[in-house]
């Protein structure tokens, strides 16, 4: 590769990062920089996948985002193929800073590039408008839209103990995403037109699938979901000890600002149905110091 070339497109998935997702770069600013620049590259395209199945909602556009998807699938594919799933052949695609970056931090790190097509299956859920019956189906979407990035991350962080490491960050991705739905509640519903939590858990607590009617039914529901996003956080949890670290002050980070998000909602379940809930810069600093110094979240 292009010296050059592979310098600025981690240049641009780092500014893609750093302006798109500031809960995530507050953890992997902890990284040394090889592995910074490896996990910004990570990012920007599970970024350009879920901002394909986060575009407009129209019947017209779907098809085109699906399109969309099969595209990002393919290139995908071809890349697994040239880099042999983290092999030194890696060839680089040109003209694409966020593939190319990828391309060449599969060169460095084993990075299982097909994971991605988890992801991209989890967004093609969210534009067919998939409901989920259950709480296990759920966190089936959950793992492939967050417990993919878990897995993918492993991969750069390395770990002591890769068989129990993987599943322990695949738990955490759920925990994360679970905390997603319910700060996202009401503008998933009126903006996307969707309703991730389960129907039997609508129905237990008498809440339609439009997320109206009493008050107090919705609020309980909002906090037995909460309870479940804790356990996923605390099973997760259990990764921590199996990174060095650097790693383990990273992913304490990102762990730490999303269970204290969780609490604002435990605390003030309401709330989240009058607008999105987040840590002030503030915060966020606070818990990344103490992921920093103590290496817990």
């Amino acid at each position: 590769m292009n010296a050059a070339a592979v310098a600025l497109a981690y240049k641009q998935c780092e500014r893609i990062t750093r302006s798109r997702a500031r809960n995530f770069y507050y953890g992997i600013r902890l990284l040394p920089p090889r592995q910074r620049s490896a996990m910004c590259a990570l990012y920007a395209m599970a970024r350009r996948i879920d901002d394909i199945g986060d575009g407009p909602g129209a019947a017209g556009a779907a098809d085109n985002r699906l399109h969309a998807l099969q595209e990002v699938r393919t290139s995908l594919e071809l890349l697994a193929k040239a880099t042999g799933e983290g092999t030194p052949a890696v060839a680089a695609p040109p003209g694409d800073p966020v593939l190319t970056a990828l391309a060449d931090t599969a060169r460095q790190f084993p990075v299982p590039i097909g994971a991605f097509l988890d992801l991209v299956e989890g967004c093609e859920w969210d534009i067919a408008g998939r409901r989920y019956g259950s709480f296990s189906e759920l966190v089936e979407y959950c793992r492939r839209v967050a417990g993919t990035i878990g897995r993918l991350s492993l991969a750069v962080y390395g770990s002591s103990d890769g068989p129990a490491a993987e599943p322990l960050a695949d738990a955490l991705g759920v925990g994360l995403q679970l905390t997603n739905i319910l700060r996202d509640l009401i503008e998933d519903r009126d903006v996307m037109g969707r309703v991730y939590l389960p129907s039997e858990d609508l129905a237990r607590f008498g809440v339609d699938a439009a997320l109206t009617g009493r008050r107090d039914d919705l609020v309980a529901l909002i906090c037995f979901e909460t309870g479940r996003a804790a356990e996923w956080y605390e099973r997760g949890m259990a990764l921590l000890p199996l990174l060095d670290k650097r790693s383990r002050a990273c992913t304490a980070a990102m762990t730490g600002i999303y269970r204290r998000l969780l609490d604002k909602i435990r605390v003030d379940p309401e709330a989240v149905l009058h607008g999105r809930l987040g840590l002030s810069s503030a915060e966020k600093l606070v818990v990344a110091a103490r992921a920093m110094t103590t290496g817990t979240a």
